[in-house]
């Protein structure tokens, strides 16, 4: 681990540098029938992989309750919470539009309550825009907000912050009557200001019939290929979500396999002595300031022993190499402790590379 800032990744493309993602360009995407993008994020690095490559939106989740801090509904996190992932998300993001869902409970009230959360995951959170889910009910919460220049990307159909009342994750509009609400609220939604509104867990041509109805895109889960773009958790898309997997998921990637894989092969080389490296990965220091630093200690006599050797002599002719390394000294190498260069100090803090 290095305490030195990150540097951005080289860029792989000779194309000029992504411009910021703004309201007016996603509205353009959405005229031109080009596909908005847009992933979940809920740290500095997730938030750094969607503007590197880039998603169009990056949207701050309330997943990150389940997916992120172990909590069995999206019920369970606080604003608090949530402000702290929207600030580690917000310092890895560059060109993406910000969003962040409004925690539930955060809006359950008055509008100026809403305002009031809002105001804070704009402050605090240093978002760019907020989530509400919600049908016609949540029309004046979105109002006030927009009225404050507070962005709103409104979210109808499956509602997981209301789970426990519709009785489970179940898709939603599958009857004429819960079609035509969802319809009036997508078109209420857009008449009070939202810029956006996700479709969770709809059939296919019920999103279709929103999309082409709504003056705004559209933003699908689970709502088929024509809303006029789509967004993925970010755990299911890489294939760390070890849950339920819903019918609209697919995995892109399979970070799970190599995770165990890594964590395994790690634990093993630990265990058989074969990380770290004496001299790949670790430290020299100059054999005459180790000599002084033993002869200090009043242990002149002390020499390290290997895991693998712990009693290495030295070949015939070579004096044993006291303090430093699994292997000792050759013809022609310097005197250095754990060193290939003569009387060179290397002794760094370990977090120093």
């Amino acid at each position: 681990m290095s305490v030195r800032p990150q540097q951005p990744p080289p860029s792989t493309s000779s194309a000029s540098p992504a411009k910021k993602i703004t309201i007016a360009h996603l509205a353009e995407l959405r005229a031109s029938r080009i596909p908005i993008t847009v992933l979940t994020a809920y740290d500095f690095p997730t938030a750094r992989a969607c503007s590197v490559h880039p998603v169009d939106i990056t949207l701050v989740g309330d997943s990150l309750a389940q997916v992120c801090l172990g909590y069995t509904s999206t019920t369970r996190l606080t604003l608090n919470e949530m402000l702290h992932h929207c600030r580690a998300v917000a310092r890895g993001t560059t060109t993406p539009f910000l969003v962040a869902d409004m925690p539930f409970g955060t809006y359950a009230t008055s509008p100026r309550d809403t305002v009031l959360a809002a105001v804070r995951m704009i402050q605090e959170g240093q978002v760019e825009a907020v989530k509400l889910e919600g049908g016609e009910e949540i029309v004046p919460h979105v109002i006030a907000l927009t009225q404050m220049g507070i962005p709103v990307m409104a979210h109808i159909g499956l509602l997981p912050q209301r789970h426990t009342s519709l009785s489970g994750y179940r898709v939603q509009g599958r009857t004429a009557e819960s079609a035509r609400s969802l319809v009036r609220a997508a078109s209420a939604l857009e008449g009070a200001g939202a810029f956006s509104i996700v479709l969770e867990a709809i059939p296919s041509p019920l999103g279709a019939y929103i999309t082409e109805h709504v003056n705004i895109p559209t933003i699908g889960i689970g709502a088929g290929p024509e809303t006029s773009g789509q967004v993925l958790v970010w755990d299911d898309m890489v294939g760390t979500w070890s849950g339920h997997k819903a019918k609209f998921v697919r995995h892109f990637g399979d970070v799970r396999k190599e995770v165990a894989r890594g964590v395994a092969a790690y634990v093993d080389a630990v265990r058989d002595g074969s990380f770290p490296h004496p001299e790949r990965e670790g430290y020299a220091m100059d054999h005459g300031e180790w000599e002084k630093f033993l002869l200090a200690e009043g242990q002149s006599g002390w020499t390290w022993s290997s895991k693998e050797n712990p009693t290495r002599k030295a070949p015939e002719g070579q004096k044993p190499m006291t303090g430093g390394s699994h292997s000792t000294l050759r013809p022609g190498e310097s005197q250095g402790v754990g060193a290939a260069r003569p009387t060179e100090l290397r002794m760094t803090s370990a977090t120093g590379h």
